[in-house]
């Protein structure tokens, strides 16, 4: 009973959606083809269900977006751990962060197009880049704000630097890298879609580059149905992952 009350706003939402969709094309006078109804875009999508191909293009995304994700958490988590610590060397390190950080992975596609050619690779580094800053910085805060009694007993307990990090620090901070990891998740998300627009022959961004190409704008409009589930599906996992760690290490769960 309590999954259906949570559903109720679920399916609520979507039925509205799609009302006001339909209710635009009817009124709006807008040709079928440049604004597609919802009943074009689901029989586009249908067509892509049957075929295979649109799975296809969401194994080939997902696998593109939880490599580079997963690669920016380590290399942000690793990193923060001990710029948070080393004080002095973050005083250093985090102008250049700050610098860096504003800019749009996506501007970077020149380079990343000529040094990692087209494929998997651009798609992968620009979701690394989207998602590393967010992760780094959550956890660097998340690191200086270990409360001081847990240094003062592992310093009482002569820890070395990385059993102190590996012990105390990371448990203590990893409820706020949470949230870091889920504001990265979705900026990656994001980025995906721009990172397959720029040297990929494949994936959910390319689908929709193809499509526009060929003036398909209800497969377009379907891609980015997909495209938004998958990102909702995705919001979901990672609440669940917030609200088990602060059950389990504490921390204010969402």
């Amino acid at each position: 009973m309590r999954k259906l009350n949570k559903m109720g706003p679920i399916v609520l939402g979507i039925v509205l959606l799609v009302g006001v969709w339909q209710l635009v094309t009817v009124l709006g006078g807008h040709d079928a083809a440049l604004f597609p109804p919802p009943l074009a875009v689901f029989t586009a999508l249908l067509v892509t269900i049957k075929d295979g191909s649109i799975f296809d293009h969401i194994q080939i995304s997902l696998f593109r977006f939880f490599s580079g994700y997963l690669l920016a958490v380590i290399v942000a988590v690793v990193l923060g751990l001990f710029l948070g610590r080393w004080l002095k060397i973050w005083a250093v390190i985090d102008p250049i962060v700050q610098v860096l950080r504003p800019v749009s992975p996506i501007a970077w596609s020149p380079f990343i197009v000529l040094w990692f050619g087209i494929g998997n690779m651009p798609a992968i580094v620009i979701i690394f880049i989207a998602a590393f800053f967010p992760v780094l910085l959550s956890t660097v805060s998340a690191v200086k704000k270990v409360d001081a009694v847990y240094l003062r007993v592992a310093a009482n307990f002569e820890m070395s630097q990385f059993d102190l990090l590996r012990k105390i620090v990371f448990p203590a901070a990893f409820p706020m890298i949470v949230n870091g990891l889920h504001m990265a998740l979705g900026s990656a998300w994001i980025f995906l879609v721009a990172g397959e627009m720029v040297g990929a022959q494949s994936g959910l961004g390319f689908l929709i580059v193809d499509a526009r190409n060929s003036l398909s704008l209800d497969l377009v409009m379907a891609a980015i149905i997909v495209i938004g589930v998958l990102g909702l599906l995705l919001d979901k996992a990672i609440r669940y992952f917030e609200t088990w760690v602060a059950k389990i290490w504490g921390g204010q769960g969402v």
